[in-house]
């Protein structure tokens, strides 16, 4: 029986990181577990009905190999693109050297991604590809709401995780990987899970809250 760790609610939110160095790739995920977080991601709060959620996945070693590698396709994309996030330079040098941090871990996971016992692939029905910025915002955000609760209850059985979006670079072809009817369905990113090396994790650093919040007017 999987262990749900007794975390209370700011615990669970402030300590549920992104999870790449600390992923056990030795430990099988059970179906049933995966199974529970899904059901809790069920529940999250959505603005629209949920008929068009739909959850891709992927456990077969054959289909995570090729997956991983459409991955790390996108990955090498990605960092030929200069104003990407994790590749554009910093002139601070503690921002400098938490991007280096972040873009080490991530090289880490695109090297051991096929390693992971499970990936979990959000998607939903209808493309928002030709729709306009509200329209689209719609189709994304009721589904993120839904992934960040799979993401929470994974933490919470000492499951890690990481929402990453790099294969979309190439969404059509893991599509065709995985039999997902492309002109019909897209993806909104790739949940990697495994279970973490060591359970305990703190909150991260952040930018005070002055310099980021604005009341009333900005």
């Amino acid at each position: 029986m999987n262990m749900i760790h007794d975390l209370s609610p700011d615990e669970l939110l402030t300590t549920t990181r992104a999870v790449r160095r600390r992923m056990d790739f030795d430990r099988p995920i059970a179906d049933e577990v995966v199974r529970e977080c899904l059901a809790v991601a069920q529940q999250a709060p959505t603005a629209t009905n949920q008929q068009n959620w739909r959850f891709m996945i992927v456990t077969d070693a054959d289909q995570r190999l090729a997956i991983a590698d459409i991955y790390r396709q996108g990955w090498e994309e990605y960092r030929r693109i200069p104003t990407a996030t994790l590749i554009r330079t910093h002139d601070d040098a503690g921002r400098a050297a938490v991007q280096r941090r972040v873009r080490d871990s991530a090289q880490y996971l695109v090297d051991n991604m096929h390693r992971v016992p499970a990936m979990v692939i959000p998607c939903v029905v209808g493309r928002a590809d030709d729709m306009a910025a509200w329209e689209k915002t719609t189709q994304w955000s009721t589904m993120m709401f839904a992934t960040w609760s799979l993401m929470l209850a994974a933490r919470a059985r000492g499951i890690g995780s990481v929402y990453t979006c790099v294969h979309l670079v190439r969404e059509e072809e893991a599509a065709g990987v995985l039999g997902i009817p492309y002109s019909r369905v897209m993806h909104v990113g790739l949940i990697p899970l495994a279970y973490t090396i060591g359970d305990r994790f703190w909150p991260a650093h952040r930018e005070p809250l002055e310099d980021i919040v604005h009341w009333n007017r900005w």
